[in-house]
């Protein structure tokens, strides 16, 4: 039977570490744990989140409602053939412990994506990237368990219609599923991305002349380590705002006026410009409001030094939203899921 608790604090479900209080919080280990407390009356008359690892949230007040804490786990080989592995995991599973499992067991398409924060169930929801490689390179399928209908959906990757960041789970289909777990197509022969960021000039600090994924992924981390706050010293949800996609000729436009930008080409007559260059360049890097602020390494993360308010950042990031739009006419999109 779900232990339903009352008043509990939330500061340790979220990565910024918003000293906010649930008034209904409930954990899941199993589909009949998710299942009776659906079922329960408490979720049938309260607002309902299902919570991960709370890395990609900002609580800007208390939940008055039902959170339920996803904490399914369990990772599998599925099958297998000469080039490929199928693997699935739980949608509860740390997600950065997931990679280390699948490298440790010679699997090869994720080492990118080590250290990234949340649970292995979250990373579709966004589509996570990082250094060149997105989840969805190496997305199989997931399943979901439908809230209304009570029945578990599989959703393949064409399902899923994978964006930037984005999938139908993030705007359709929100809060509509829990995905319960998660299948990996990954590689038994490596296909290394190391050109993407500083990943090659990393492994040469290494003295890493024949990168393995081991080696990729202890690059990954060590730049990681270097430019971005440790969620456990630093209160911060990763990158705040998604990169900016903009037309040609705004494009132009701009690189009269700021001939240093840097962009990479991103669809036909597209360009991505990235988030944390427009945030640096309109001065807001390091900008310190006494216990919260800018990131002095990276411009993309807002951070809580503590005791601040989700109010407090989330007003910095719209001074930020309306800042860049007045200097470069872009309205910057928050990536974090705000409450």
């Amino acid at each position: 039977m779900t232990n339903f608790l009352e008043n509990i604090s939330l500061a340790a479900h979220n990565t910024f570490g918003m000293k906010v209080v649930a008034r209904y919080f409930a954990r899941f280990k199993s589909l009949e744990d998710l299942s009776s407390s659906l079922d329960n009356e408490l979720s049938k008359h309260q607002p309902l989140l299902i919570l991960g690892g709370g890395s990609n949230i900002l609580f800007t007040k208390d939940f008055d409602g039902l959170i339920l804490k996803n904490e399914l786990s369990g990772r599998e080989v599925l099958r297998e053939d000469n080039d490929h592995v199928w693997i699935r995991g739980g949608a509860g599973e740390n997600w950065h412990e997931f990679v280390q499992w699948a490298i440790a067991m010679g699997f090869a398409g994720i080492e990118n994506l080590s250290l990234i924060p949340g649970s292995l169930g979250a990373s579709p929801m966004q589509n996570i990237g990082a250094y060149g490689v997105e989840l969805c390179d190496h997305f199989d399928s997931l399943e979901a368990y439908h809230i209304q209908d009570r029945e578990v959906h599989t959703f393949k990757k064409e399902d899923c219609n994978f964006g930037y960041r984005e999938s139908v789970f993030k705007r359709k289909y929100r809060n509509q599923y829990v995905i319960t777990s998660v299948v990996l197509k990954l590689s038994k022969k490596a296909d290394f991305r190391t050109s993407y960021g500083a990943i090659q000039q990393e492994l040469e600090k290494m003295n890493v002349s024949e990168p393995s994924i081991r080696a990729v992924s202890d690059a990954v981390m060590s730049i990681r380590r270097s430019k971005l706050p440790d969620p456990a010293k630093i209160g911060n949800a990763g990158s705040f705002f998604k990169n900016p996609v903009i037309e040609l000729s705004h494009y132009n436009k701009l690189k009269i006026d700021f001939p240093d930008i840097i962009s990479y080409p991103s669809g036909e007559a597209m360009f991505k410009v990235p988030a944390g260059w427009l945030i640096e360049k309109a001065g807001w890097k390091g900008r310190n409001l006494g216990n919260y602020g800018v990131h002095n390494m990276q411009a993309l993360v807002l951070v809580n030094y503590g005791g601040a308010t989700g109010a407090q950042i989330y007003n910095l990031s719209q001074d930020i939203i309306d800042d860049i739009q007045n200097k470069f006419g872009i309205i910057l999109e928050r990536e974090v899921n705000i409450y």
